[in-house]
C-alpha cells in the first residue's frame, strides 16, 4: 500500500513562472462516489492510471496506483466517469530541494491555482516558495474530487479568497 503525504496551498503570485521545468496536461474523472475513497482515471500526456484514494482529510491518506491502456483511460472519461471532468496544466517547479507541482485549472474549474508538494514522510521538513500562499490541505473543497461536484465557478467570493 502507498502513502500519499501532501500539502496543498493557494497560489499567490505569477512568480513560480520563470522556475517551470516542465508542464503536463491532465484530464481526469471520478467513478461512482463513494464515502471511503475516491477512485480516479487519469490520463497525464500520453499515460494513463487508474487511482484510488482514502478519503481522510489532511495530508497524508493511503494511495494505490496502476496503468490503464489510454483507449481505455479514454472510454472511462468519457462514459462513465462523473461531470464535469477535472482539467488542469500541472506545472512541476523546483524548489529548496523538492519538486512542486503547480496545477493551473480549466474548463469548469478556470481560476483555480493550486501549488502541491508530496514528500517523503509526514512532518519531513520543507521551505515554503514566495508564491505559495495560505495552506488549503485540510479544507475539501480543494481536493479534486470535490471540484467535480462543486466546481471553482461556483464558488463564493469568500471561499475564492480561501475562507468559507
Amino acid at each position: 500500500m502507498g502513502l500519499e503525504v501532501e500539502h496543498k496551498f493557494l497560489v499567490c503570485s505569477d512568480a513560480w513562472h520563470r522556475d517551470v521545468s516542465r508542464s503536463c496536461r491532465f484530464r481526469q474523472g471520478y467513478l461512482g462516489d463513494s464515502p471511503a475513497a475516491s477512485v480516479r482515471v487519469r490520463i497525464e500526456g500520453e499515460q494513463a492510471n487508474l487511482n484510488i484514494k482514502g478519503m481522510t482529510i489532511g495530508v497524508q491518506r493511503p494511495e494505490f496506483e496502476y496503468p490503464v491502456p489510454l483507449a481505455d483511460a479514454d472510454a472511462l472519461l468519457d462514459q462513465l466517469c462523473r461531470k464535469p471532468l477535472i482539467e488542469k496544466i500541472r506545472h512541476f517547479v523546483p524548489f529548496a530541494g523538492h519538486i512542486w507541482e503547480v496545477d493551473v485549472f480549466l474548463g469548469d474549474n478556470a481560476g483555480l491555482v493550486v501549488a502541491e508538494i508530496e514528500l517523503e514522510a509526514p512532518g519531513e521538513a520543507f521551505s515554503l516558495p514566495p508564491w505559495a500562499g495560505a495552506e488549503v490541505s485540510g479544507l475539501v473543497r480543494y481536493y479534486n474530487v470535490s471540484l467535480v461536484s462543486y466546481p471553482y465557478r461556483d464558488w463564493t467570493a469568500e471561499e475564492r479568497a480561501g475562507h468559507g
